[in-house]
């Protein structure tokens, strides 16, 4: 076993801190039940420093943390576009977005679709957001921090395996199912900054061991030359990771559709903003988000660069006993989601080990309440409500939410130890969650922006995208492409069905927007413009 008595005593001890704050800032007032705002929205009370932790926290889990680093050992930077353009996103999603969703009054994503096109959709979309987030995210989060958890405790044997996938659902409910999204928020604030705090050490001490005569700078200036073409942001046709990757179209391409549908239209996730003080609020914690996103790759990304090195022992490179059979995959360029709890059992000492496990059960923990809130928020106001009983009062919409929450997470801890995968389980993800969200972007973007879009081209459009999507599958473009074209494809279809329908006519349920209605504040316009300069500079040096 490589865990101390003190490790888990600060183990136990963040486990304290995180249930007393849930539990604390979900309490309800003597006489005052629990309303479905204050659960499932928070009270609609959240400031923008929550609001941008949380988001992170939502975010960032063992899929970034074990996945991304595992993507790190074997495509090295390029991964991080995920990440740095994610920053950029977001300030699109702040000014543009958020301003339509919060006027609207917003509970869900779904709940959008209803008032631009019909509740036939929503609850299409509503039942496929449901089995995305509990048979997808759900799953894999709990597979990926498990099997991380277990190599740190133990020694990646499998011993502690279902201890690990029983303990973080356990922990995750214990306080989300109870108090919504308030505890999830307020927790999360504590929880990102474990998160980069522990995430920072790790690196930090990571590179430190890199050569024999020790050293951060050292460390990174050995990485950088022992592993040059692992600090390449954009690949070339003959890298052998190409397709995962396509070079510049990850710029200019498939990613865009990626990751305006994740940071956009993804409940877990836009849930936090649009439970805001209000749209000011909303849009700072948004911009706030897109700085944090800027040093996630220091996180997540250069510790499995690390890992490849070490592994690789090129000259000057300190020699591991076992690293190799540890380590060990089948291609120069494999994804090894192995590379970060192997770095933090091998090189974190006493003590500090239990608080990288704490940041790293941080992020999982968040992730899977932020999912299981968004589940239950979905299942309850989407469904239930919509479907089975439209006069449910507020006690019985918060037991519903907490009921169907618990529902998806015992299925997820069922099938979690079914997944695996050689490529990675990270861009497996992007892969999979890729052939449908071109499709619902196309419907959101068409319904947001363009007031002919009417719902049966929606509906078409919903349908033939996957049709698309797997058609696409079929040939030899990569798969980001694939997603790029596909999008494409479903807005030409739904233009043409538009227009045809209503013969070039507006829709009754278009959006018409109000003058300075995408105008923002002094302070997010700044800020924006800080994080793209900062862009800038970051793919120049690496490009």
């Amino acid at each position: 076993m490589n865990f101390s008595v003190n490790d888990y005593i600060v183990l136990a001890a963040y486990a304290a801190v995180i249930l007393f704050i849930g539990l604390w800032v979900s309490r309800t007032k003597k006489g005052h039940e629990k309303t479905a705002e204050d659960y499932f929205l928070a009270s609609k009370s959240l400031p923008w420093w929550a609001i941008g932790a949380s988001l992170i926290a939502a975010n960032i889990s063992a899929e970034q943390i074990i996945g991304m680093s595992g993507q790190g050992f074997g495509l090295g930077l390029a991964i991080a576009s995920y990440e740095w353009m994610a920053a950029l996103t977001l300030i699109i999603v702040g000014k543009f977005f958020l301003p339509i969703f919060i006027k609207k009054n917003l509970y869900t994503i779904p709940d959008f679709i209803k008032h631009r096109y019909s509740v036939e959709l929503k609850s299409i979309l509503a039942i496929f957001w449901i089995a995305l987030f509990t048979f997808v995210n759900l799953t894999t989060v709990l597979l990926l921090g498990a099997s991380a958890m277990d190599m740190i405790i133990g020694n990646g044997n499998g011993d502690y395996f279902l201890y690990c996938i029983i303990g973080l659902a356990v922990f995750s409910a214990a306080y989300s199912l109870w108090g919504g999204l308030s505890a999830v928020a307020w927790t999360d604030v504590v929880q990102v900054a474990l998160l980069v705090i522990g995430g920072l050490i790790t690196t930090w001490i990571a590179l430190d061991h890199v050569t024999a005569e020790g050293g951060v700078v050292n460390g990174f200036n050995h990485i950088l030359e022992a592993a040059p073409d692992k600090f390449h942001m954009i690949l070339s046709k003959d890298h052998p990771l190409y397709n995962e990757l396509p070079g510049i179209a990850v710029l200019v391409g498939g990613m865009w559709i990626a990751n305006l549908y994740y940071w956009g239209f993804n409940q877990y996730i836009i849930q936090r903003a649009l439970a805001a003080k209000s749209l000011k609020e909303a849009q700072k914690g948004i911009v706030f988000a897109g700085f944090l996103k800027l040093i996630v790759p220091l996180i997540v990304v250069v510790p499995g660069i690390i890992a490849f090195v070490m592994y690789s022992q090129p000259e000057g490179t300190t020699i591991i006993a076992g690293v190799n059979d540890s380590l060990a995959v089948d291609q120069l360029y494999q994804a090894n989601d192995q590379a970060y709890p192997w770095l933090v059992r091998t090189f974190v000492p006493e003590g500090i080990k239990g608080l990288i496990l704490a940041a790293l059960a941080a992020a999982i923990v968040s992730s899977l309440a932020s999912m299981m809130n968004s589940i239950s928020t979905i299942f309850t106001m989407d469904i239930y409500k919509q479907h089975i009983n439209k006069n449910a009062g507020e006690g019985k919409t918060v037991t519903i939410g907490r009921i169907s929450a618990a529902v998806a997470l015992v299925i997820a801890m069922i099938l979690a130890p079914l997944l695996s995968s050689e490529r990675g389980i990270f861009n497996i993800i992007q892969e999979y969650t890729g052939m449908v969200s071109p499709g619902i972007l196309a419907i959101f973007m068409l319904g947001l922006f363009w007031k002919k879009a009417t719902n049966r081209a929606a509906i078409f459009g919903a349908i033939l995208s996957i049709v698309i999507a797997f058609l696409f599958k079929l040939g030899t473009l990569p798969w980001m492409d694939q997603m790029g074209l596909t999008f494409l494809a479903t807005v030409a279809i739904m233009v043409i069905i538009s227009l045809i329908e209503h013969k070039g006519k507006n829709d009754d349920k278009g959006i018409s927007f109000e003058k300075g209605m995408f105008k923002t504040g002094a302070a997010f316009n700044i800020s924006a413009f800080a994080i793209l300069i900062i862009l800038v500079v970051l793919y120049t040096v690496f490009w």
